[in-house]
């Protein structure tokens, strides 16, 4: 890659990054719980297996999500992805349905010793609140006809800064460590108005959340390799990552409000609470075995699980409805023939599906999601353009009374070099 490319590349990048930071996710009612929708750690190239990579070790991709395995990664490689998705939210009588795009992750990783250390720093979004639903009901002991209507209503999330490094002990063993640090806000209102028949509207009264969280959380992650196996070459692989409790700092300030009902500005606000505190963030275990031939095909099935029984937080109405989390997802990859003069052939494609229990609990019932994932690089030298495509539904109407039906497509760019060789000729 020349340097002018490189330059170029970068500029387009940062602008790119300008316009897409400031996106909003699709709106979703799951995300008001907790600390919200926690997106992961697979890039593109792992969505379209399903999300798995827990034991995949990869030569032209990075892998997000164990650090024990980028000692595979022997050239500079840089990837950035953008998702886009759609929900449709439906009760079984009334629907809609959303569309938005964000920034998906920014990573690098480069080799420190050939074959034997790596390291990789990236940001992506931890995790997202974005949700806005209104109901209406009649007022206790009010006069005929009089209802009082409210809006609640939930934005921001958790961003994620990451330093990973990964170490080969000898053929079969790798160890990796992953520090990341954790900022960001989520700010929650709920306001509404009483209204009786031929009333004009007046004031509405409503109190806002405001939460930032700052702090710092670590995992640890191990690999086995077992290589040459049988005439063919295969390569079997088990890996794990411990994902420890994290201690988020955590300052809460709550204020009371009145604002017009038809202009929208507040014309009152009242401080009613400023707390310092602090969040706990679950940890998490993370488990996989893979098997396959190097550039050639590898299937696998990943398996975690988090219990968020044990989240806390500097706000106690952000702790119910929460419960055990576990995922476990199948997929893999196939390249016809990486050397083949036919470009389809050095094509990789991918599919997978996964299965999960979300961290909520509707209408007192567990929440599902089931995903179909399908998935794609195009090469180009040792770079590649990545796409990779879910669908899905989560919840049901019969035990938590709504379901989503969504769909997600991922576009990425992968970038391998020898960013950091020093030339002897020029």
């Amino acid at each position: 890659m020349s340097v002018n490319f490189k330059v170029i590349f970068c500029t387009a990048l940062v602008v790119l990054t300008y316009n897409l930071v400031s996106a909003q996710a699709v709106k979703s009612p799951f995300s008001s719980f907790g600390i919200g929708d926690v997106y992961g750690s697979a890039l593109v190239h792992n969505q379209g297996m399903g999300g798995i990579g827990y034991s995949q070790p990869q030569f032209l991709f990075l892998n997000n999500q164990n650090p024990a395995l980028l000692p595979y990664n022997v050239f500079t490689v840089f990837q950035a992805g953008v998702v886009t998705e759609e929900v449709r939210l439906t009760d079984g009588t009334l629907s809609g349905k959303a569309r938005a795009g964000n920034l998906n992750y920014l990573a690098i990783a480069f080799p420190l010793k050939f074959g034997k250390a790596a390291t990789s720093l990236g940001i992506k979004p931890y995790s997202r609140v974005n949700y806005s639903f209104s109901y209406e009901e009649e007022v206790e002991n009010g006069s005929e006809g009089e209802t009082f209507t409210a809006l609640e209503e939930g934005t921001g999330g958790l961003t994620e800064l990451y330093w990973n490094n990964g170490f080969k002990l000898n053929q079969y063993f790798n160890i990796g460590i992953s520090t990341s640090y954790l900022f960001g806000n989520i700010i929650r209102s709920y306001d509404g108005f009483a209204k009786a028949p031929n009333q004009a509207l007046g004031f509405r009264v409503g109190i806002k959340d405001d939460t930032f969280y700052k702090g710092f959380s670590a995992a640890f992650g191990a690999s086995f390799t077992l290589d040459s196996i049988g005439k063919n070459n295969n390569r079997f692989n088990v890996g794990a990552v411990y994902k420890l409790q994290s201690n988020l700092s955590s300052d809460l300030t709550t204020d009371l409000y009145m604002m017009n009902a038809i202009s929208g500005d507040t014309v009152f606000s009242d401080r009613q609470r400023a707390l310092n505190g602090t969040t706990n963030l679950p940890g998490s275990v993370g488990i996989g075995i893979s098997y396959g031939k190097d550039r050639k095909w590898n299937a696998g099935i990943d398996l975690t699980i988090q219990d968020w029984n044990t989240f806390r937080s500097v706000n106690d109405d952000d702790e119910r409805n929460l419960t055990n989390s576990w995922r476990l997802a199948i997929g893999g990859e196939f390249i016809p023939d990486y050397l083949a003069l036919n470009y389809f052939k050095r094509v990789v494609y991918r599919t997978g599906i996964s299965y999960e229990q979300l961290p909520f609990l509707v209408n007192g019932k567990n929440v599902t999601d089931f995903g179909i994932n399908f998935g794609f690089s195009l090469p180009a030298g040792r770079s590649s353009i990545d796409l990779g495509f879910k669908t899905g539904r989560r919840g049901n109407v019969t035990d938590n009374l709504l379901r989503e039906s969504y769909w997600k497509l991922y576009l990425g760019i992968s970038l391998n070099d020898q960013w950091f060789i020093k030339r002897k000729f020029d």
